[in-house]
């Protein structure tokens, strides 16, 4: 039996990993309840999981700048 504590305990996920799932499912999801077909489903997934990552990234240097002044 393979067990998993020693892979699990030896690797730390760093939590900024996380977002990547939640924004590809929410722009997904936002683009789908506005089209039908799939071509226009994924591009306005990709247009949108863009304006997510950009506004984290915005958010994240805003951030960044206000605590290295600190």
């Amino acid at each position: 039996m393979i067990s998993l504590a020693p892979l699990l305990l030896a690797t730390r996920i760093h939590d900024l990993w996380f977002a990547l799932p939640l924004i590809v499912v929410v722009s997904l999801v936002y683009s789908a309840t506005r089209h039908e077909l799939p071509r226009p489903i994924a591009v306005g997934a990709v247009r949108m999981a863009a304006w997510i990552s950009g506004f984290m990234l915005i958010g994240f240097a805003i951030l960044f700048t206000v605590s290295s002044l600190l």
